[in-house]
């Protein structure tokens, strides 16, 4: 990036506020410093303290729920730019979007999530209401399935382990929302390209996903069934612990010692391990986008540079437009 923001901070999100953990990188005149993960605490007025501990200064702010929309459902819905109806969002017809519904005949275009509860719903129960072809029309395209990764979970479907659909309801309500309200932040890639953002001085919110930085930092977990388990596992996150180390080392951050301790431990025994986890990876891949090793891949699609949104850091899928971001120095 020509521009570098002054401060990058990656929030692991959660409907549950207490597994809301944060990791943040401050620039230096010698380089980037990380510290050791903390407590998102409350979310509405996080964009202004992220922008004082930058002294006033640009921030780039990562979190790991949906940014955008899929294309389908937007079109069918009449949506053309997300950062807008984002800004609406609660007011009619869109007051009662983030309703969870209990029946697949409540389900609808302006209260497309379902369902609330489990017993006799199916994913087809979804696709009927919203007109959907297959589940990958509730998909963005960076949530389909890629040769590294399995597909996300549809944004609109909120039952099981994995499901994003009521994190981003929490995100978007009580931290992007109000933010946009008050122009108070920008979105990637919805108001331009990093390097154009990072330039403004402003706080940059970024969609992220640690599993996708996984691999070109050198994490790996053993297959399930393994005994060492997977992220939840404090052994298998010890065993990660030198790859990050070592790729921190080799790109000019500086780990703070209480972080140093916590990597070597494998961010301790309690379930709060992972999340710490996570902030701490979803950190060292924005670091990597930022400094450009490689350069962060920006789509030049229009729906999905005004409605989809994509992931930092995440190459682009076959047959799309786009482009590879300036590298840093």
């Amino acid at each position: 990036m020509s521009a570098l923001p002054d401060l990058v901070a990656h929030a692991d999100w959660s409907v549950d506020a207490r597994k809301r953990w944060m990791a943040v990188a401050a620039r230096g005149r010698t380089g980037w410093r990380l510290d050791a993960p903390e407590p998102v605490e409350e979310p509405r007025d996080l964009p202004e303290r992220l922008r004082e501990r930058a002294g006033g200064g640009g921030v780039l702010a990562g979190f790991d729920f949906p940014i955008g929309l899929p294309a389908a459902y937007a079109a069918a819905a009449g949506i053309n730019d997300f950062p807008q109806w984002l800004a609406a969002l609660g007011q009619p017809p869109w007051d009662r979007f983030a309703d969870v519904c209990e029946r697949p005949e409540e389900i609808g275009l302006h209260r497309p999530f379902y369902p609330r509860r489990p017993g006799g719903t199916r994913r087809a129960h979804l696709l009927d209401a919203l007109g959907a072809r297959s589940t990958d029309d509730l998909r963005r395209r960076c949530e389909r399935a890629t040769a590294t990764r399995t597909a996300a979970c549809p944004l609109f479907w909120t039952l099981g382990g994995n499901q994003v659909g009521k994190g981003a309801l929490a995100g978007w309500r009580d931290l992007l929302a109000p933010a946009l309200r008050g122009g108070r932040v920008d979105l990637w890639p919805f108001h331009g390209t990093l390097a154009d953002l990072a330039g403004r001085g402003r706080v940059v919110v970024a969609e992220t996903y640690p599993a996708e930085y996984y691999r070109p930092l050198g994490v790996r977990f053993p297959p399930p069934g393994e005994a060492r388990g997977g992220k939840r596992s404090q052994a298998a996150r010890r065993a990660n612990g030198p790859a990050l180390i070592a790729w921190a080392g080799r790109n000019g951050v500086t780990l703070a010692r209480d972080l140093v301790d916590q990597v070597w431990d494998g961010f301790g025994p309690k379930p709060k391990g992972e999340d710490a986890f996570d902030a701490v990876v979803g950190a060292l891949g924005m670091l990597r986008a930022v400094l450009g090793r490689p350069a962060a891949w920006e789509p030049e699609e229009p729906v999905v540079r005004r409605v989809e949104g994509w992931i930092l850091g995440m190459a682009g899928m076959p047959g799309m437009a786009g482009m590879a971001g300036t590298a840093g120095p």
